[in-house]
C-alpha cells in the first residue's frame, strides 16, 4: 500500500528555499543580488569577511536552492539572482506567513 504525501510540491519547495537562506551570509548574497543585475564571486570575496572556500559554500547552496544562477566568466564567474525562482519564493513565503 502507497503512502499519502503529506506535504504539498509548495510545501517542499518552500522548504528548500527557506534552507537555503538559512545562513546570514545567503541572505546578505539574495539582497545585494536583488538590488542589481549581478555580481562577480571576487566582488563577493572582498565585501565579506569569510574565506573564499566558505563563500563558494553559501553560493553553492543557493544555487543548488536554484535561487541564483552562476556563469563562469574565467577567471571570475558571475551570479546573478534566478528572477524566475526568487519570485516563486517570494510568493510562497508570502502566503506561508499570511
Amino acid at each position: 500500500m502507497e503512502r499519502e504525501q503529506v506535504c504539498t510540491d509548495d510545501q517542499i519547495k518552500l522548504a528548500r528555499y527557506a534552507k537555503a537562506l538559512s545562513h546570514p551570509v545567503r541572505v546578505y548574497v539574495m539582497s545585494l543580488l536583488s538590488k542589481q543585475s549581478c555580481c562577480y564571486s571576487g566582488d563577493l570575496s572582498e565585501v565579506l569577511p569569510i574565506a573564499k572556500s566558505t563563500l563558494s559554500q553559501h553560493l553553492k547552496e543557493l544555487k543548488n536552492a536554484g535561487l541564483i544562477q552562476g556563469e563562469i566568466e574565467i577567471p571570475k564567474i558571475k551570479y546573478c539572482l534566478n528572477r524566475e525562482n526568487w519570485e516563486e519564493a517570494k510568493r510562497l513565503f508570502n502566503n506561508f506567513l499570511i
